[in-house]
């Protein structure tokens, strides 16, 4: 199984399951298609959209444990 990290680009994250898009986007990442995604890393876009990374990374991971189960 895949796991997330914080320092993960945004848009390998997604490549690793589309399903993550909306985890991101429901722990307030809007944005998520654009252009700086492709060269932002999990800990970068959460610093400029005021979340907290080690929740979104964790969220994240959940997601992807949930869906292995």
């Amino acid at each position: 199984m895949a796991k997330i990290t914080k320092d993960m680009i945004i848009r390998d994250i997604i490549n690793v399951d589309n399903g993550l898009v909306q985890v991101l986007m429901a722990s307030g990442m809007h944005c998520v298609g654009c252009p700086a995604s492709s060269g932002e890393s999990l800990a970068q876009a959460c610093m400029v959209h005021g979340l907290d990374a080690d929740t979104v990374e964790a969220r994240l991971n959940e997601y992807l444990e949930a869906k292995n189960q």
